[in-house]
């Protein structure tokens, strides 16, 4: 197994891989992402290649920060094959991420995962991150519907 850039070409295997983490997409949607994510020089798609076969992926993207000198790096996608996990695929992509991450001037690696994902959450503790929930909250608002009158 080698980590890789992810192609174009990774389209298929990447819908399949979004439909396991819960995302369903179709082929057109992801060679569209693809097509936006692959001309950003912030975001990185990375995926573990075993001989042939795309067995994991990781998305990544850096952004500056404003109130201390530096970037962060957000995970915003992991996913492996159900039929590769348990065999280091997971551990190699956060590594890669991680190095890619420090490569580009992050000071910290954030990951998000949904309140549901606990094998995923004490995946990433086994690496060393620390759920900050206690500290911080996030909020999100869709900017895709008109905002609701108070």
């Amino acid at each position: 197994m080698h980590i890789r850039p992810i192609h174009q070409g990774d389209a298929p295997r990447l819908a399949a891989l979004l439909d396991q983490l819960g995302y369903p997409s179709s082929l057109r949607d992801v060679r569209h992402r693809l097509g936006y994510w692959l001309d950003d020089p912030a975001s990185f798609l990375i995926g573990a290649d075993d001989d042939g076969m795309l067995a994991g992926v990781a998305a990544l993207h850096v952004t500056p920060i404003i109130e201390v000198t530096g970037k962060f790096a957000r995970l915003v996608a992991l996913v492996v094959d159900a039929e590769n996990r348990k065999r280091g695929v997971g551990r190699a992509l956060m590594a890669a991420a991680e190095e890619r991450a420090r490569a580009a001037g992050c000071l910290f690696m954030e990951v998000t995962s949904g309140r549901q994902r606990h094998s995923a959450h004490r995946f990433y503790e086994t690496l060393g991150y620390t759920d900050t929930h206690e500290r911080a909250r996030r909020f999100v608002r869709s900017l895709t519907t008109p905002p609701t009158p108070p």
